[in-house]
């Protein structure tokens, strides 16, 4: 991902928020939510270099149609050598064409090659879509789940981890 990426990735994340995320969050924070200001979090953060995360990007005919993050797990207090997908996000009008997959694929090669022995993911425990997805890809729930807030509300994710020592 570069600085000019910013702009068309935060597009891409702010809708898929509001889409996937209708009727799991308030609708107050989707109404809220800011290409702009998220296209601007996302240049402060590669930038700054944004520690160890890797931002990834996909294309077709020259137009970004997803993103994806990933680094080191971020377990609070706990290290672990464990690594977290931090997010994949895809144009709305892009999903179930492979680009998602695409991205989770890459981002678990490279933390494979990173010698990474599992990817942890947390995704909003409501989110049957991305749940599926995720088990496709040969995820599991492990049994961890924490209150996410937005905007005052409690909204529950659970983690998912899958073994890295197999992906080629």
């Amino acid at each position: 991902m570069t600085l000019a990426d910013c702009g068309p990735v935060a597009e891409i994340r702010v809708r898929g928020w509001q889409t996937a995320y209708r009727g799991l969050v308030p609708q107050s924070h989707l109404d809220a939510l800011s290409v702009e200001r998220d296209a601007e979090v996302r240049r402060t953060l590669l930038t700054r270099g944004a520690g160890r995360a890797v931002n990834l990007v996909a294309e077709q005919h020259g137009e970004i149609v997803g993103w994806a993050c990933h680094g080191p797990y971020r377990g609070g207090e706990v290290h672990t050598e464990d690594a977290e997908l931090y997010a994949v996000y895809v144009a709305p009008d892009h999903w179930s064409a492979g680009v998602g997959r695409a991205l989770l694929r890459e981002s678990a090669r490279r933390c494979a090659a990173a010698g990474h022995p599992r990817m942890l993911l947390w995704v909003l425990k409501d989110n049957a879509r991305a749940r599926r997805f995720y088990e496709r890809a040969g995820f599991r729930p492990d049994g961890a789940e924490e209150p996410f807030e937005v905007d005052g509300v409690a909204v529950p994710e659970v983690r998912y981890a899958r073994s890295l020592t197999t992906v080629g």
